[in-house]
């Protein structure tokens, strides 16, 4: 497909997004994401495996009151839920701080290109 028929069509010649993938800065951005997916997702699972292990083999452990009708494993349970969320709100300070301006400006890069994203 010429550029002017990928013009036409309202997309880009695959050179403008070869070129953005082959660049240090697209390079860079997915290193930085792969910086923080990957050893928090393997933590979080740890953390899960933990977890199911002690609902498995400690009954005793998690049956433990802590108060009233309370117990380690109701808690554990719950701190899954604030582990997610704790999770999400580094990875949004995360992305915001580290991967957005990458991102922004390889966009903008793309958008310049003739023929790039419009």
């Amino acid at each position: 497909m010429s550029t002017k028929e990928a013009d036409a069509a309202g997309e880009s010649p695959p050179d403008a997004w070869e070129h953005a993938h082959d660049s240090a800065e697209f390079q860079e951005l997915r290193s930085r994401l792969r910086r923080f997916v990957f050893p928090v997702s393997g933590l979080f699972l740890l953390w899960y495996l933990l977890y199911v292990l002690l609902a498995d083999y400690a009954h005793g452990f998690m049956s433990t009151k802590l108060f009233g009708n309370i117990t380690v494993g109701l808690v554990f349970g719950l701190l899954q839920f604030v582990s997610t969320f704790v999770i999400t709100g580094l990875y949004v300070r995360y992305a915001n701080r580290k991967l957005d301006p990458i991102a922004t400006k390889i966009r903008e890069d793309l958008e310049k290109t003739p023929g790039g994203a419009k």
